[in-house]
Parts: structure tokens; sequence; C-alpha cells
């Protein structure tokens, strides 16, 4: 059988959920940021939200930005996947283009919190893949909020405090990185990318494909 003839029969891979959680100022939205630079068939999940834009994020790139209103209507409608209060305002994943990336074998990088993860884990559980990130200590973790000087000391504070209960959290991912090392977290996060792309259960056709090639 030629190759041509052999590629017919090729088995299609459905995409992946990459869920990436973290206390703030741990990382995941710096690694998320580069993964997607390194892999340019892993797309990002846009989430809707209610806080107000961030210096340099765009509509529909960063974030969909949306009224209280306009976030209670989608969540009527069951247009989310996921949906969480956090800080003070509302995050939440649309359904739709979710499931159209992964119907087209493309894997969807999520940039989430726990309770958005859990939310995730209980309808999609198949396709999901979770990963959180650690900081190397309380210290650094305060230091690097302190750094990015997008907070005042009172959120700060306030955040130092979330952490500790977010961390909690951790047993219920499949995969934990310290973030010691931008370089190396990276590398680990790729690897586990790539291993899980290729699970057997995310191959559609992969028994005729396997009957077939018995029979050249």
């Amino acid at each position: 059988m030629s190759m041509q003839q052999q590629d017919t029969y090729f088995p299609r891979r459905r995409g992946l959920l990459l869920v990436m959680s973290s206390p703030s100022g741990a990382g995941k939205t710096s690694l998320s940021r580069h993964l997607l630079t390194l892999e340019p068939d892993l797309k990002l999940s846009v989430s809707a939200t209610t806080r107000s834009p961030r210096p340099g994020e765009e509509e529909g790139k960063d974030y969909f930005f949306k009224t209280t209103e306009e976030f209670d209507s989608l969540i009527s409608s069951g247009a989310l996947l996921e949906h969480a209060h956090v800080f003070g305002h509302y995050y939440g994943t649309p359904r739709q283009s979710v499931e159209d990336h992964l119907n087209a074998g493309h894997d969807v990088l999520f940039d989430i919190d726990w309770q958005g993860a859990q939310q995730l884990h209980e309808k999609m559980r198949e396709d999901m893949v979770s990963v959180f990130i650690l900081p190397p200590s309380m210290k650094d973790l305060e230091r690097r909020l302190q750094t990015r000087a997008q907070d005042s000391e009172d959120t700060i504070a306030y955040r130092m405090s979330r952490a500790r209960e977010e961390m909690r959290h951790f047993p219920e991912y499949d995969f934990v990185i310290i973030n010691d090392d931008f370089d190396r977290a990276c590398h680990s996060l790729r690897a586990i990318l790539e291993a899980e792309r290729n699970r057997r259960n995310r191959f559609v056709g992969l028994n005729d494909f396997v009957r077939k090639l018995s029979e050249t």
C-alpha cells in the first residue's frame, strides 16, 4: 500500500484542554503566553469578564469585557462552560468556541482559577489536562506581586492571604510545577502537552486504523 493510500485511514486526534491555575503572581500568565509563542497549534481560551480592561488588554484577544447584566445572561442561557467570582469580578469561558476547537483537533489553553478548573472537570473530564503552578516561596510570590506594580498594597495583602487558600487545591490537579526557573517550568509544560497529545483515547478512528494496518 502506498503512503497516500495509508494516509486515507490515518486517525484524527481530538483536541485537549490544557488547564493552568496558580495563586496570583506565581507566573501562570507569563508561562501561558510564552507557551503560546512556542506552540502554534495551541489556542488560547478567551474568557468573558466583568472587570475593566488593564493597560494593553484588547477586547476579544485578552478578554470579552461584559457588564454584570450581560454576564448574567450568558450564565442563564448556558453559554458558559465555567464561571467564577474572583476578587470582586466574574470570569467565565464561552462554550461554543471551545467545542469547535476540540472537534477540529486544536488544543485549548485555559488560564483560570481552581473554581473554574473544578467546573471544567465536571463537564469535560476526558478532554482535560490540569497543571497547578506553585511559587518557590511566599516571599518570592509577594515580591512578584510588588514588582508588577498593578495593585495597591491592600490588594497585594489580600492576594497573599488568598494564595494560601488557593494552594490547598493543588491535589485536584494532574500535574504540579514549581516555578523557580521560568525556562525549566516552560520546558515541563511542553513535555506534559506533548505526552497528553499522544494519549490513546484522544485519537478518533484509531481502532479502524490499526485494523487496516493489520490487513496490509
